[in-house]
C-alpha cells in the first residue's frame, strides 16, 4: 500500500493490490444491510407463526403442484419474505431470477403493464430441471406485492391472464386490505390470512438478532419493542437497528426505544387526561398545543387516548360517544385536517362526558 502511495508500482502487481484495497471495503459494504433483510428469512422453516401457508408451501417443495396464492394480513408479518424463501427454494439461486417476476407498488402496474409485461413473462414456457439436477416446477411465479393498491381495470385485465397462463405460471398477490381485491380475483386464489406475530415469537427474534449483533439489552427494552410495534416484526426490528446505532457500546434501554417509536410517554397522557376530567379548557388548550407542539404525532396520541380512556371508569354510554368521535378525528386527520383543532376537539368531548360524571 505505501508502494502504491509513493507512485513505485510494477504494472504487473496493480490486480492484485486493486484486489486487496477491494478486500475491506467489499466486507464493509456486505455488513452495511439494514437488519430487516440481513435476517429476512432464507427458507420456508425459519418463517415464524404462519403453520397453514408453510405447510401448502412445504407440500410444493416436495412436488405437490402450487395453486394461486392470496396472502392477506397487517405489514410487517411475513407475507412477501415467505414467498419469496419459498421461489428460492424451488429454483435454487441459478433459476430463480429467470423463473420469478416481482412487481410492488413502486413499479407502474396499470392496464398497460398487465397486458405487456405480466402477460409476456406469464406466456414463456419452461423446463422441470435446475442446473443442479435438482427437480423443480414447470411453472414461473409472479409476485404482485402490494396488489390492492392496483387500478381496478388492471385487476379485471389479470382475470384472463391467471386462467390463460395456468399450465405455465402460478400468481402470487400480496395485501393489506382483501376488501380491495375483487372478487373475480379473490375467486381464483387460494387465500391465507397472515396473523399478527404473538409476542412471544417477536421476542424470540429479537432476542435473537441482539445475540447474533452482540447487543446489549435489557428485558424492559425487549418488552418496550414489542409493544411499539403492535405484531410488526418488522418495525420491530428497524427500532432496534435505531436504538442500537443511537446506543453504541451502551446499553439498549426503554427510553431509547419509546424515544425512537415516537411514543407519547404515558405521564402526559395522564395528565391530558387529569385535565380533561378535573381541568379547565384554558388548561386543556395549553395541555394540547404543547403536545402538539413538541412534535408528536396525533395519530399517536389517539391511539394512547383510545387505550387510556377504554380504562376508565365511565359509563359504556359515555365511552361509545368518546369512540365515535376519535373515528370522526382519525378520518379527518388522514384527510389532513389541522392536528391541533382536531386534537381540541376531542379532548373537548372527553371533558364534556366527564363533567356528566360530576
Amino acid at each position: 500500500m505505501q508502494a502504491f502511495l509513493k507512485g513505485a508500482t510494477v504494472q504487473s502487481s496493480r490486480p492484485l493490490k486493486d484486489k486487496a484495497a477491494a478486500g475491506p471495503s467489499t466486507e464493509k459494504k456486505a455488513k452495511l444491510v439494514p437488519w430487516v433483510e440481513k435476517y429476512r428469512p432464507k427458507c420456508v422453516d425459519e418463517v415464524a407463526f404462519q403453520d397453514e401457508v408453510v405447510a401448502v408451501l412445504k407440500k410444493s417443495l416436495q412436488g405437490a403442484d402450487l395453486p394461486n396464492l392470496l396472502f392477506y394480513g397487517p405489514p410487517g408479518t411475513g407475507k412477501t419474505s415467505t414467498i419469496l424463501a419459498a421461489a428460492r427454494e424451488l429454483y435454487g439461486p441459478h433459476l430463480y431470477r429467470q423463473r420469478v417476476l416481482e412487481l410492488n407498488a413502486s413499479d407502474e402496474r396499470g392496464i398497460q403493464v398487465v397486458r405487456e409485461k405480466v402477460k409476456n413473462f406469464a406466456q414463456l414456457t419452461v423446463a422441470g430441471t435446475r442446473p443442479d439436477g435438482k427437480p423443480c416446477p414447470p411453472f414461473k411465479i409472479i409476485i404482485l406485492d402490494e396488489a390492492d393498491s392496483m387500478t381496478g381495470p388492471a385487476q379485471a385485465a389479470l382475470r384472463r391472464t391467471m386462467e390463460k397462463e395456468s399450465r405455465t405460471t402460478r400468481f402470487c398477490l400480496i395485501c393489506n386490505y382483501i376488501s380491495r381485491i375483487i372478487e373475480p380475483l379473490t375467486s381464483r386464489c387460494s387465500k391465507f390470512r397472515f396473523k399478527p406475530l404473538a409476542n412471544q415469537i417477536q421476542e424470540e427474534r429479537l432476542l435473537n438478532i441482539c445475540e447474533k449483533e452482540n447487543l446489549k439489552y435489557t428485558n424492559e427494552s425487549i418488552a418496550a419493542l414489542v409493544r411499539v410495534s403492535d405484531g410488526d416484526l418488522r418495525k420491530a426490528i428497524t427500532f432496534l437497528q435505531s436504538a442500537a446505532r443511537l446506543n453504541v457500546d451502551k446499553e439498549i434501554t426503554e427510553k431509547a426505544v419509546t424515544d425512537i417509536a415516537g411514543v407519547v410517554p404515558a405521564k402526559m397522557i395522564d395528565n391530558l387526561l387529569q385535565i380533561c376530567f378535573t381541568g379547565t379548557f384554558e388548561k386543556l388548550e395549553v395541555a394540547v398545543k404543547n403536545m402538539v407542539d413538541e412534535g408528536y404525532a396525533a395519530t399517536q396520541i389517539l391511539i394512547q387516548l383510545h387505550e387510556s380512556v377504554i380504562e376508565q371508569e365511565m359509563s359504556d354510554k359515555q365511552k361509545s360517544a368518546i369512540m365515535e368521535k376519535m373515528a370522526v378525528v382519525g378520518k379527518c386527520l388522514t384527510d389532513g385536517a389541522d392536528e391541533y383543532l382536531q386534537m381540541l376537539s376531542l379532548c373537548s368531548l372527553i371533558m364534556q362526558q366527564a363533567s356528566h360524571n360530576n
